[in-house]
């Protein structure tokens, strides 16, 4: 799929399944490094960044087989942590095998992780952590090499509630000797479905889902079947395309107990959501209600991840909204491709962008430069009048299991090429 083609103007209607947890699946897939036993990941979507994940896991030496509804991975014969650069290139998410790595093999070499454009998002909290776990770095040509001679707990607190810390903090420490505490810990679903899955296995961890983490090191792990939750940001993706686009759509699976910030946004939207036992009913209103102060936060606040498709959304409010950026300072590069489109959004700087919504924006050709800007850019197509045509769609695969299909099973009429 190199580009979308989408006719706006069509209000959506129906109900959609949505699929399995991308941020979820990919610390999983990485915890699987930790036990020599067979894990069934099940519920594990089958996106771009999860197959870059299962290729890397291969590289490895692990046994990995797709089943009709999940993962099976066996990491029994992993006995290196050498990543390959073509594994691993573009792909942020391959961080989170730093400390299940170093927890299974001692040792890990690996490329500087990539991924989108939205920040600089450094690995700095990654690897003051684990040096606090007796974890030595090192570049050895332009690659990052990780030693231990013996994984210990600490007492770590983070500044920043980076996810990609706690995450690998804990892959880290679940093989590590003695106790971890992590103080301002991330609180994000994610975390709690790493923690979940790794109690599964045999891990014994306090104080899930909280700033305050403790996990005793060194108990033996062993496979587990586990399924991952539903993708909250897809679910807020399709919530905020049906308030823009208008209509009334059924969310199935959508984890509404993971949503509170969003749902209550798409209240001062206008949006009617019902939580229901199938998932989450959206009625929209005719046209959105502009909203004073959007501001991205850690969870439980607002997710970044959504920014760019409540902006788009917004485009079309009748009022004024102010949308602030406070997690990745790149995250406005959809401004451009909007403005193309009609919308009128003034910067005031890095992290604030003004909006004066717009009865229609106009369809145009439209380029994805990161994955949750390229789906608000088609959520933008389903709400302008005319052809919108979104290219750079390998970001959008990243995260999306089939973006197309989903939207036309709500009456879009859009098409992949």
């Amino acid at each position: 799929m190199d580009s979308i083609h989408i006719q706006g103007g069509v209000a959506l209607q129906g109900k959609i399944r949505i699929q399995g947890s991308k941020n979820a699946a990919l610390p999983v897939l990485a915890a699987t490094l930790l036990t020599k036993e067979t894990s069934y990941i099940c519920n594990c979507p089958r996106i771009a960044d999860v197959h870059r994940m299962v290729s890397l896991l291969k590289s490895l030496g692990c046994r990995v087989r797709w089943m009709e509804s999940g993962v099976c991975v066996n990491a029994q014969n992993v006995c290196r942590g050498d990543m390959p650069v073509e594994a691993i290139t573009g792909m942020r998410s391959s961080l989170c095998l730093l400390g299940a790595l170093l927890g299974r093999c001692g040792e890990v070499v690996m490329e500087y992780p990539g991924g989108c454009v939205i920040g600089e998002r450094p690995i700095d909290l990654h690897i003051s952590a684990l040096k606090q776990m007796g974890v030595d770095f090192c570049e050895e040509e332009g690659k990052l090499r990780a030693v231990t001679k013996g994984l210990h707990g600490a007492d770590i607190s983070l500044d920043f509630p980076s996810v990609g810390a706690t995450e690998n903090i804990i892959l880290a420490a679940v093989a590590a000797e003695g106790d971890t505490r992590i103080c301002g810990a991330a609180m994000e679903p994610e975390v709690t479905t790493l923690c979940e899955y790794l109690e599964c296995c045999g891990a014994q961890i306090d104080g899930i889902g909280t700033k305050t983490i403790r996990i005793r090191g060194g108990r033996k792990l062993y496979g587990a079947n586990y399924r991952v939750p539903s993708d909250r940001i897809v679910a807020g993706t399709y919530l905020f395309g049906c308030i823009g686009a208008g209509g009334s759509v059924l969310l199935e699976s959508a984890p509404w107990e993971q949503m509170e910030a969003v749902l209550d946004i798409a209240k001062k939207m206008g949006g009617k959501c019902t939580r229901l036992r199938e998932g989450i009913y959206v009625q929209a209103p005719v046209r959105p209600s502009p909203v004073a102060h959007l501001q991205t936060t850690p969870y439980p606040g607002f997710p970044t991840d959504l920014q760019s498709v409540a902006l788009a959304v917004l485009t079309g409010a009748c009022g004024e909204s102010c949308v602030e950026e406070t997690i990745f300072e790149n995250r406005f590069r959809i401004v451009e491709p909007l403005r193309k489109m009609g919308a009128d959004i003034r910067l005031a700087d890095s992290k604030r962008a003004y909006v004066k919504g717009r009865q229609r924006l106009q369809g145009a050709s439209v380029e994805a430069k990161e994955l949750r800007g390229g789906a608000a850019l088609v959520m933008a197509g389903l709400m302008a009048e005319g052809r919108t045509v979104v290219t750079g769609c390998s970001y959008i695969n990243r995260g999306y299991e089939n973006i197309c299909r989903d939207l036309r099973e709500l009456g879009a009429r859009i098409t992949s090429v």
